[in-house]
């Protein structure tokens, strides 16, 4: 196998030494369509991926290197074996610039041609004879327009492939310096994309390559190609035999224990030959580059004489062999499980959160999943590195990982997968902690405190793990204080609270009696926690990785209503009920109503799906919105003002007299807008200030007599909206609060508004 680095015109202009001369290329028979330009999403992101990379490169930034090209050279015609979508884009792309810049006449790599179809040879023929013109606006449209275009090409998928890659490349090349890009598409020293053209010469061609290395004479496998190429690439170490008698051995072995249903497994193979590639990479600190096939990544990783290929080859071996004799199934089972414990016995398993179907067979996800995730990536890479080097504490160790996984969410992302990687091996195989940097940094610094606090309470391990396991905490537990004296009374109510059905409707009016332990997130919305949407109180717990001391207040409000159901012998609802009840009977009966005391006293107040609110300022007051999702891209209720109808005792009737939509109000728009409830026939709006209500005067002024008269009966003033429903209020503690519940007094004004014996 013989090799030189070119670029694709380069590839054409001269013999290399020890090269055959290149006079054209040829895509063979053997290969599929050209695919770049196809529909679809998966596609759309692979093209504008590999045509950005390709831009960047050609108008001034980094030289950008497309791996390998594999073919083999007959009578001057190259057919490459790997490589075809890479060739064929930048014969696209030097035509489109060529074209441009008045390059096109006889040039070499005009010798470019399709062998998989006729019409699509035709194309790329009539295609180079022709100039684009400079005031072309898609080069698709201007193509089907001429006299030289086929009919038959609407009906062959790589020329309209093509056609789609063109005006791909139009739309980022339309308005740069062509010539520049002509330049360094074509130095001759540096070009600024190039590729490692690789000729298999003792193989014969690559129509008997493909029957020597499938010898039941059927259409090669995608695995079969890959292990056929990656065996020739390491043709040369010194474990080419062991691995091409594992490969086919008692490699073949371990996959065959995880075969599909019509007993293949080379789809699996493969996958798993993936992870192993992309942990290799990120080992090494490296990606793959952008349009870079596996076996372009596993020459790079692999091939003799490649940087790092027999640390690369070594793990390689291990990766596989830990799994020879191996029942995987249950070695899984042994580590992980979807549930968590059921009692307070000592947990060795990791629960894995999701749901009952999540595969806890990492090994046989990763080998059923082209693409298999990032946070089972790292898990999967821990078991492989308590395989292999027989790490001590692990079970302990993979727990850590799992909560710091769980908390890491937006830390978690392809480009740091590298430095990912390197914290896995710190917390797997050395045990330590400082030293990770990657993960969320305060729930690492939470995993030290607990290893701390455990080392010296070590008979509250079984509580911590099984709060660790709850499904609102995920591992997270700085809702909770790390005090010996009630860590554990604490963790048992936390679960009975959550296993109680019915308390689903009680917790939150307990919580907002006990003290104020909303969380803010973003620059103006708050969380309260949600029945509906359970994955809320994991927001609330661990939402946005806080730190401890962001946690004070929602900690505390937490402790004081969970000492009190570990206290209580009643029943965890009946308790519920009692805190927030004896709470609002002292706030009625010190006329002290706010924001919390309405939350807490009016169910429909708290009737948003998603537990979340927003306020202006982020404060919650008198001023909100009830959220049913977590943004305000859609339908929200203003709390106040639903349940003023609500408490306006006839809700059907009530409903049916405003201008909303079904069991209103509702309303859109952003937090600052005004949200007017318009009632129908007198026009009359009505809203929530701060001070108390808005309400404008009827739109005819035959009902103007009849308003006046509600204006005096209720005591409205005037103001700047028109009237105002004026709530007494007072100021506690920089708070302002209400001294007459206002949604009474809203109501009471409401009910008139709307009655038809008045108007």
């Amino acid at each position: 196998m013989r090799s030189v680095i070119t670029s694709f015109s380069g590839l054409f202009e001269v013999a290399h030494e020890g090269m055959p001369a290149v006079d054209r290329v040829k895509i063979p028979l053997i290969q599929r369509d050209y695919a770049y330009g196809r529909s679809g999403e998966v596609i759309r992101l692979i093209r504008t991926g590999f045509l950005d990379a390709l831009h960047a490169a050609a108008t001034g930034g980094d030289r950008l290197p497309l791996d390998f090209v594999y073919g083999e050279v007959t009578d001057g015609t190259f057919e490459p074996l790997d490589g075809q979508q890479r060739l064929t884009t930048l014969f696209l792309l030097h035509w489109y610039v060529a074209s441009r810049t008045d390059h096109l006449g006889a040039q070499a790599w005009t010798q470019f041609s399709y062998a998989t179809r006729p019409s699509a040879a035709l194309f790329c023929k009539r295609l180079v004879q022709h100039r684009l013109p400079d005031d072309v606006g898609t080069p698709s449209k201007w193509i089907r327009n001429q006299p030289w275009c086929l009919y038959l090409w609407r009906h062959d998928p790589t020329v309209q492939a093509m056609l789609v890659t063109l005006d791909a490349i139009n739309e980022r090349f339309f308005d740069d310096d062509l010539d520049s890009v002509w330049a360094r598409l074509n130095d001759p020293d540096k070009p600024g994309i190039y590729f490692h053209l690789l000729l298999i010469d003792d193989m014969g061609s690559a129509e008997d390559l493909y029957i020597k290395m499938n010898s039941r004479g059927k259409a090669l496998t995608n695995f079969e190609n890959f292990k056929a190429l990656l065996e020739k690439a390491i043709d040369d170490s010194n474990v080419a035999q062991d691995f091409a008698e594992r490969v086919d051995g008692v490699w073949a072995d371990v996959m065959w224990r995880i075969r599909d249903s019509d007993n293949l497994f080379d789809a699996q193979y493969l996958n798993y030959f993936r992870y192993i590639v992309d942990l290799c990479e990120w080992r090494q600190g490296q990606f793959g580059p952008t349009g870079a096939s596996l076996i372009s990544r596993a020459q790079r990783a692999f091939a003799y004489g490649e940087p790092a290929d027999y640390d690369n080859l070594l793990f390689l071996f291990d990766a596989l062999d830990v799994w020879r004799d191996v029942e995987t199934n249950g070695h899984f089972a042994d580590l992980f499980t979807t549930t968590a414990a059921a009692n307070d016995d000592l947990q060795p398993k990791t629960v894995l959160f999701g749901n009952t179907a999540v595969e806890i067979n990492l090994f046989r996800a990763c080998c059923y999943s082209e693409f298999f995730g990032a946070q089972r990536s790292l898990l999967l890479y821990a078991v492989l590195l308590h395989r292999i080097d027989t790490t001590t504490d692990f079970p302990r160790r993979l727990r850590v990982l799992r909560n710091l996984i769980e908390a890491s969410t937006n830390e978690i992302r392809a480009e740091r997968m590298p430095e990912l990687i390197a914290d896995v091996e710190r917390i797997i195989v050395d045990g330590d902690l400082a030293t990770v940097s990657e993960f969320n940094t305060n729930q690492r610094d939470d995993e030290i405190a607990k290893r701390e606090f455990l080392a010296k309470h070590p008979d509250l391990e079984s509580a911590l793990f099984r709060l660790e396991d709850h499904p609102h905490l995920r591992g997270c537990v700085m809702a909770f204080d790390l005090d010996p004296d009630n860590f554990e009374r604490r963790a048992e109510a936390f679960w009975a609270v959550f296993d109680d059905s019915d308390a689903a409707d009680d917790l939150r009016p307990a919580l907002l009696a006990t003290g104020d332990y909303h969380r803010r997130f973003g620059s103006y919305k708050l969380r309260l926690g949600s029945m509906r949407q359970t994955a809320q109180w994991r927001e609330l717990f661990a939402g946005d990785a806080p730190s401890r001391a962001k946690l004070t207040v929602t900690r505390s409000t937490f402790g004081a209503v969970l000492d009190g159901v570990a206290k209580s012998p009643a029943p965890v609802s009946d308790l519920l009920r009692q805190i927030s009840n004896e709470w609002l009977s002292r706030q009625e009966a010190e006329q002290m109503f706010g924001w919390r005391y309405y939350l807490a006293k009016y169910p429909e107040m708290r009737a948003g799906a998603s537990g979340v609110y927003a306020a202006p300022d982020g404060d919650p007051a008198f001023s909100l919105c009830m959220l049913e999702g977590t943004g305000m891209n859609g339908y929200y209720r203003d709390p106040f003002l639903y349940a003023v109808v609500i408490a306006a005792h006839a809700h059907d009737h009530v409903t049916g007299t405003i201008e909303n939509r079904p069991d209103g109000p509702w309303f859109t728009g952003y937090v600052q807008a005004q949200r007017w409830m318009r009632l129908r026939g007198t026009g009359v709006q009505f809203r929530c200030v701060p001070e108390g209500f808005a309400v404008t005067a009827p739109t005819d002024d035959a009902d103007v007599p009849v308003f006046e008269q509600l204006v005096a009966a209720h005591g409205l003033i005037q103001a700047d909206d028109g009237y105002l429903l004026q709530v007494p209020q007072v100021t506690v503690a920089g708070e302002l609060v209400d001294t007459v519940d206002r949604v009474q007094q809203g109501s009471a004004l409401l009910r008139d508004l709307i009655n038809p014996r008045l108007w």
